[in-house]
């Protein structure tokens, strides 16, 4: 990868709601950081200007047009970037010549990813190209699934140092959380469902625990499709709907880790309802809660106010476990909404954290644990509104 580049960071996608967000974040956060080289791309000049003065961006932030059905454009900005941060999706639909031409390219990636099918298409596709060129693709950059993934790995670190192994056995259990997934979210819900549903083949990875570790089959996985009550806990849980994204990723992760984690570990992601009948009842009612595949709830490009992200928070909690009865927990929290305020903060850490401080990461398509690790968590929690807390 050259590093004679005219950015270190280009924001495909500047003018959608998340893209807009990461690019107002960037401006707050780094507006006195003078070695952080980044521009706003999309297809319109003229709606690019408008975002750059409505966020307060100094009038010269560079503004790159691409367009995705015009691929010399496409390849023109990754001609002068580091790294491309894309919130266009669904990817299915928009992002696979991207990727592709990033990994040709030398150039590095991160996206919102939350498509356990379209992922496991890609990374056969084009990890030896990317591995050749030094790109590091880095998917699912968002709620989906860094908390999760990020949670994971820094439980069986603490695991290692205070009992000398990993745990084989966590539970990611969500205990609070207020705020709306994304539309791009729901859109990649619904397009990976069609698609699914479609072809035999698309519906055995998205039901595959283990779709994301090519020749890995690791221990057998809770399926976590009903409610029931967890004694330990002392709460009723039900089906969490990003579960289906993050495990994926959180396997991977151990794969690319060499099995760090131990190959017989098990993990899985609930939602802690509570105890009693009102704890069923919430579980049951959210089982039963299809409007994610619906047609409600925002769609692409819309999102909640200012103010509602900023009231928004999440708490999730890790449990780890041995055969030995030896058990660690780890609370990751986040103060903005999941779906925007948080995840348009930690997209850009991550890209920053890949371009600046992850040089020794080589070409390939990762997962943001190996690729990042700690240096993620340190930029996460000194920026972005994210604790990593042992309980």
């Amino acid at each position: 990868m050259s590093t004679n580049k005219k950015f270190d960071i280009v924001i495909y996608g500047a003018t959608g709601f998340t893209g807009r967000l990461v690019a107002e974040y960037l401006v707050k956060q780094y507006a006195d950081d003078k070695s952080l080289k980044w521009a706003m791309a999309g297809r319109s000049a003229e709606k690019l200007a408008q975002v750059r003065d409505e966020i307060g961006a100094p009038a010269d932030t560079p503004l790159v047009i691409a367009d995705s059905d015009d691929l010399s454009s496409i390849q023109a900005m990754l001609d002068d970037t580091k790294l491309v941060l894309t919130t266009v999706g669904p990817y299915q639909l928009y992002g696979s010549e991207l990727v592709a031409m990033c990994a040709k390219s030398g150039v590095d990636y991160v996206d919102l990813c939350g498509e356990p099918v379209w992922m496991s298409e890609m990374i056969p596709a084009h990890q030896e190209a990317a591995k050749a060129s030094g790109a590091r693709i880095v998917f699912s950059c968002g709620f989906d699934s860094i908390p999760s993934d990020l949670g994971v790995y820094h439980l069986q670190q603490l695991a290692k140092e205070q009992f000398g192994h990993p745990m084989p056995r966590v539970r990611c259990r969500v205990r609070k959380m207020k705020g709306t997934f994304s539309g791009g979210t729901a859109a990649s819900l619904k397009a990976t469902l069609v698609a699914a549903k479609q072809d035999p083949t698309k519906m055995k990875a998205l039901l595959n625990p283990f779709s994301l570790t090519p020749g890995f089959t690791g221990a057998e996985q809770p399926f976590g499709n009903k409610p029931y009550y967890e004694e330990d806990l002392g709460t009723w849980v039900t089906p969490f709907v990003m579960a289906a994204i993050n495990t994926r990723n959180v396997q991977r992760s151990n794969f690319l880790l060499d099995s760090e984690y131990g190959d017989d570990f098990v993990y899985d992601e609930m939602f802690m309802t509570g105890p009693g009948e009102k704890g069923e009842a919430i579980a049951n009612a959210m089982a039963n809660d299809k409007s994610m595949g619906g047609e409600g709830g925002p769609k692409p490009g819309e999102g909640p106010s200012k103010e509602e992200r900023e009231a928004g928070f999440y708490d999730l909690l890790y449990v780890g476990s041995d055969a030995q009865g030896n058990q660690i927990n780890v609370s990751v929290k986040g103060d903005r909404d999941p779906g925007y305020g948080s995840t348009s903060k930690i997209i850009a850490e991550s890209a920053i954290c890949l371009v600046k401080d992850s040089q020794q990461t080589q070409g390939g398509i990762w997962t943001t644990a190996p690729a990042m690790g700690d240096k993620l968590i340190k930029r996460l929690v000194a920026n972005a509104g994210l604790t990593f807390t042992q309980e």
